[in-house]
């Protein structure tokens, strides 16, 4: 059970550390100080878990943004409340393990912001997704002009953005912003299956794919592909890497099978 006086809760079961939100009353909304929690949390996670996963205590993920408390901001102070989101979610989306985020409920506005900043999205049934922030005479802040655009595309959030367009699972999966669909009350379940077979990888290769493979988003072409060369050579030259290979070719690891094979 939740503490209640807990704004975000942490629990490690075994390799996999589980980050919740607090604030079922408020539908998980993100203020300044749940902020701060989530991100020493994501930062404790990195020191003591091999994966992590997020989800929002209650029946819903993350409705967004706490108005009341930032429509009090003056200018600056609301620039720099965004950049702390950033860094934030760049602790969550770049750094030394993989997330996996379990979305119920509303995942809204600055709630689909963090649920982008994980590397794997899990959606129930129940699951919706919007971005309201045409309708409220905001932007988003929580780097889902770079996050979501690149999930969906920045048409599709448009659409979402200028006319408050709600989209449930099965439509975000079809999108590209969710990876993984579940019965209702399952994704929280399915999403630590995830994070406890992630955290049987190697632990370089898990941090090569979330800190490489966007960065080599951002490369030409060719910079990209030397890139990889560079991170593939380094994997490769591991010990947890050679040990594996080892187990591969002397037929003490399992081959990959069609789905369905048993």
């Amino acid at each position: 059970m939740a503490d209640t006086g807990t704004l975000v809760t942490y629990e490690l079961h075994g390799a996999v550390a589980r980050i919740g939100l607090n604030r079922a009353a408020k539908r998980n909304a993100v203020s300044d100080a749940v902020i701060d929690a989530l991100e020493a949390a994501a930062i404790r996670a990195g020191r003591e878990a091999r994966a992590g996963v997020i989800f929002g205590h209650g029946p819903h993920f993350c409705a967004g943004l706490d108005l009341s408390e930032h429509s009090e901001k003056p200018l600056f102070e609301a620039v720099l409340g965004s950049r702390r989101w950033h860094e934030a979610f760049d602790r969550i989306e770049r750094g030394t393990i993989p997330f996996v985020s379990a979305i119920s409920g509303a995942a809204v506005g600055g709630g689909l912001e963090l649920a982008a900043s994980t590397h794997l999205r899990v959606a129930d049934s129940t699951a919706f997704f919007a971005l309201p922030e045409g309708s409220r005479g905001i932007f988003v802040g929580g780097g889902g002009s770079v996050r979501i655009a690149r999930l969906i595309g920045p048409a599709r959030m448009a659409d979402m953005m200028l006319t408050g367009r709600v989209l449930d699972a099965e439509d975000m999966e079809r999108w590209g912003g969710v990876t993984h669909v579940v019965p209702e009350g399952q994704a929280l379940d399915h999403a630590m299956r995830l994070a406890e077979r992630i955290a049987e990888n190697a632990q370089f290769t898990n941090y090569a794919i979330i800190n490489a493979l966007p960065r080599i988003a951002d490369m030409s072409s060719e910079d990209g592909l030397f890139t990889e060369s560079m991170v593939a050579s380094l994997a490769s030259m591991t010990e947890d890497a050679q040990q594996r290979l080892r187990d591969f070719l002397e037929k003490r690891a399992a081959r990959v099978k069609a789905p369905g094979d048993d």
